[in-house]
């Protein structure tokens, strides 16, 4: 368990064109801690510095108040768990796991132990003799898990490791990897661009954009509170609703609402779709919409409703029956509608 802390980090393969642009991250002990932005934004990059596959151009990475920059990769207290897992075909389980721990001086009995322990952590200890073809994906990314785990790192980094799973085994595994973390206190970054995984599992995370932290915070934070449009689109469907800001009010079309958060420099409202709820005519703050499009998806169902000269997206769970056309009144809680930039 581990600190991370990366001050000034800068990094350009080509000149003139960085791809990490002055970064700060500061990461804490035992925290499942998520990089998440779009293909090229640098948190691959960032990953393979903190492992020491990449060198920064300049700036500072520490872990636990010490600087390991001119480490070479094996005398980091770092593993890395790669997107492909890059496992030995020819290899037992046992063997691809105790590779890493060889290479550190292990043998014998405690070679065994330590093999075996991280086999348990990931519930394939019954897998030991197996060699890599004959597993599924799943259990795959198990053993790269578990070769990644046996060297007991200060530091865990995970490369998109369930981007080659199914939708039903990347949900088991992003509940295992959380316990894994949990039970053993590990510290861990985690590189991925899907924002259910980060919402779903991280302790804190931060967004990139272009090489800069663009915001840091825990899921709820960056997806209740985004800082701008980037962040409030990148982590889920949102709304923007255009209008003359005055007050810290929103003016629009189809009525005035209040604005949370500080509306200077503010330049529309922003809201989820599922904080808006269909009401009664008479509710306080209602206003009416006209329903234009419904994608029904079981177990909920998105509504596009135009009020006045804007179209709103509005979620609903068990959504009832309604009809394109049919006229309606929308409402949302006061303090839901942000003022954003």
């Amino acid at each position: 368990m581990a600190s991370v802390l990366l001050e000034n980090i800068c990094k350009s393969f080509v000149p003139g064109k960085p791809v990490l642009d002055h970064l700060f991250l500061d990461v804490k002990p035992g925290e499942l801690f998520f990089l998440l932005g779009p293909s090229g934004c640098g948190k691959s990059t960032l990953l393979r510095i903190l492992a020491g596959l990449e060198k920064q151009d300049s700036g500072t990475v520490k872990f636990d108040g010490v600087e390991i920059s001119s480490l070479p990769p094996e005398k980091r207290q770092a593993a890395m768990m790669f997107q492909n897992y890059a496992l030995w075909p020819h290899l037992t389980v046992f063997e691809n796991i105790a590779f890493g721990l060889r290479i550190r001086g292990k043998k014998g009995s405690v070679l065994k132990d330590e093999v075996m322990s991280a086999l348990e952590a990931v519930q394939l200890a019954d897998c030991a003799e197996r060699r890599i073809p004959s597993l599924s994906g799943g259990q795959q990314q198990r053993v790269a898990l578990a070769r990644a785990l046996a060297v007991r790192p200060a530091v865990l980094l995970l490369d998109e490791p369930l981007s080659n799973l199914d939708a039903r085994l990347r949900d088991t595994m992003r509940g295992e990897i959380v316990r894994i973390c949990r039970e053993r206190e590990q510290s861990a970054i985690y590189v991925t661009h899907d924002r259910q995984e980060a919402l779903s599992m991280a302790d804190r995370m931060a967004v990139l954009q272009a090489g800069k932290v663009s915001q840091c915070g825990t899921p709820r934070q960056l997806y209740e509170l985004p800082a701008n449009r980037f962040i409030g689109e990148f982590l889920g469907d949102i709304n923007f609703i255009d209008g003359k800001i005055t007050d810290g009010k929103l003016l629009t079309s189809f009525g005035n609402f209040p604005l949370a958060g500080n509306s200077g420099g503010a330049v529309s409202g922003a809201i989820r779709p599922e904080r808006i709820k269909f009401v009664s005519g008479d509710c306080n703050g209602a206003f009416e919409a006209e329903i234009i499009r419904e994608t029904f998806l079981g177990d909920s169902g998105e509504w596009i409703c135009r009020a006045g000269e804007t179209v709103l997206a509005v979620k609903e769970m068990a959504p009832p029956p309604r009809r394109i056309g049919e006229k309606v009144f929308l409402a949302f809680e006061p303090g839901s509608l942000l003022a954003m930039k």
